[in-house]
């Protein structure tokens, strides 16, 4: 079996490793089960958009509930971004907009509509309208 970061349970080999394991770094050129497993799972899976310290400040003082909804919109934003090579986005629906780093897929800062009004948005390369 093997578990979620790509450690195989119960199959103990001799001398040091699985034979799972020695067999997958035999195919792979040498490289670890494990690793080349968890950047398959990494590669595969969606990384859910996280908010920095101070955007997660910035939405508290600003009234904004992050939402699990919310968080998917910002997730699928990321996804479209990355696909066109975008790296620093602004997310925008009629209310909010969200600057985000798209490699890191971290949210940096967000505003009101309000806030909005009165800002220029500077060192983005795309927007993306929630």
């Amino acid at each position: 079996m093997i578990d979620r970061i790509g450690r195989i349970q119960g199959l103990q080999g001799v001398q040091g490793g699985t034979s799972a394991e020695k067999r997958a770094s035999e195919k792979t050129g040498g490289e670890a089960f494990g690793a080349v497993l968890q950047r398959e799972l990494e590669r595969t899976e969606p990384r859910q958009v996280a908010f920095s310290k101070h955007a997660m400040a910035r939405a508290e003082e600003r009234g904004v509930e992050v939402t699990d909804t919310l968080l998917d919109r910002l997730t699928d934003s990321v996804e479209r971004a990355q696909a066109k090579g975008a790296t620093n986005i602004l997310a925008l629906d009629r209310s909010l907009a969200f600057i985000i780093n798209v490699p890191n897929s971290r949210v940096i800062t967000t505003m009101s509509q309000e806030e909005m009004k009165e800002n220029i948005f500077t060192n983005i390369d795309g927007a993306v309208i929630l």
